[in-house]
This record gives structure tokens, C-alpha cells and sequence, in this order.
């Protein structure tokens, strides 16, 4: 930012100093609260950082996207799943910088291109909220220490729900099972076709 001639040296230093001084908070942060810097001028810049673009939230429905990933890795990872375009096509943002495991992960699960970028900040926060407050389909979380405890709980969820379809994918210290009650139609699953198991690997 100060490159391109967007703050100056003192509203740098003055942020930095801010941001030394709390022990907590991003720089961007401080720059927009205690320097005046626009918002939108820290998310170009961070967009610029990692090379992606600025999503809107045109056409953001929380209950029609909710079920591109589970609750969890949408709290978890601070994940803004966005829409779907033109039925191949998933936008998901990222409040200030970009998870290429996750985006993988569920390019790989859901079968769609993801295509990651960053939300200015107050807007990722009210539409981040919102969906955590959507419908997401059923989940259930597992933690195991030893392979053989997750094997008899994966093979255990398979055998009560008997899948039509289901995949199994690693999400940085997470094994993520997804399994269809019945074959999709749609870009994205209805809630109620699709159940979720995460295990926890943390303790490996």
C-alpha cells in the first residue's frame, strides 16, 4: 500500500505502532480504525498480495449454498461459501487471505471449479454470520487418537446411512466423509440427501 502511494510513512508507523501496542489485530486493521484508510483500499491490497479477485456478495443466498460445506469448516476456516454460476462454477470467499487446502478440498467433494477470492471485511463479516445461521445439512463430528477407532467410525456411519454415493477427503487435520443418500441433481446437494462425518486428526 505504501508503494502504490495509498497511506503514507506515518499512518504506517502509526498502525504498526497501534498494532505493537495491543499484541493483537491484523495491520489492515489498524490502518482503517485508526487511520482513516478505506476498507476497500486494504482488500485491494491484500488481493493484490495474493494475486485473486474482490467478491461480491451479488446474488449470496446463506440457505441455497449452505450445503457446499459443513458448518464447521465454514466456521472454522472463516469460509464464505458465495453462489453458484452457471451450475459448474463455486465462489467462495475468504475475509484476508486464501485457503488453497479447503478451496481443493471442496472442488474435489462437491465435483464444481472452485474459484477463491477475498470479501472486504465488514461485508465478510455480516454475510459470514448469516450463513452460520443457515440450515446446513446433518453432521457429525469425531475425534480418534489411532487409526483403528477412525476406521470402525467411518465404517460404522457407512453402514447405518448405506450411501448411494459417498467420498472421503482430507481437509488440513480433518478427514471429511460426505455421503448422498441418493444421487444429486443439482450443482449442490439438498440438506436433506447429503450427511457429513469430520474426524479430528489433531491428536495424530
Amino acid at each position: 500500500m505504501l508503494e502504490q502511494g495509498w497511506i503514507s510513512p506515518e499512518q504506517l508507523r502509526k498502525a504498526v505502532d497501534a498494532q505493537r501496542a495491543a499484541g493483537v489485530g491484523r495491520l489492515g486493521e489498524w490502518l482503517v480504525t485508526g487511520q482513516g484508510v478505506a476498507e476497500t483500499l486494504v482488500t485491494r491490497a491484500l488481493s493484490l498480495q495474493w494475486n485473486c479477485p474482490v467478491l461480491n456478495l451479488n446474488r449470496h443466498e446463506p440457505e441455497k449454498i449452505a450445503a457446499a460445506l459443513p458448518r464447521l469448516f465454514v466456521e472454522a476456516f472463516a469460509a464464505l461459501p458465495l453462489r453458484v454460476a452457471a451450475g459448474s462454477i463455486l465462489y467462495c470467499g475468504f475475509e484476508d487471505r486464501l485457503d488453497p487446502v479447503l478451496a481443493l478440498a471442496v472442488q474435489r467433494m462437491s465435483g464444481l471449479r472452485v474459484e477463491s477470492g477475498l470479501v472486504r471485511g465488514s461485508l465478510f463479516q455480516e454475510a459470514h454470520q448469516r450463513l452460520l445461521h443457515a440450515t446446513f445439512p446433518s453432521a457429525e463430528l469425531i475425534s480418534t487418537v489411532s487409526d483403528a477407532p477412525l476406521v470402525r467410525a467411518l465404517s460404522k456411519a457407512v453402514e447405518r446411512v448405506r450411501p448411494a454415493e459417498s467420498k472421503l477427503i482430507r481437509v488440513h487435520d480433518c478427514l471429511w466423509l460426505r455421503m448422498w443418500s441418493r444421487p444429486q441433481s443439482g450443482a449442490l446437494p439438498e440438506n436433506s440427501v447429503v450427511e457429513d462425518v469430520i474426524v479430528s486428526l489433531a491428536a495424530d
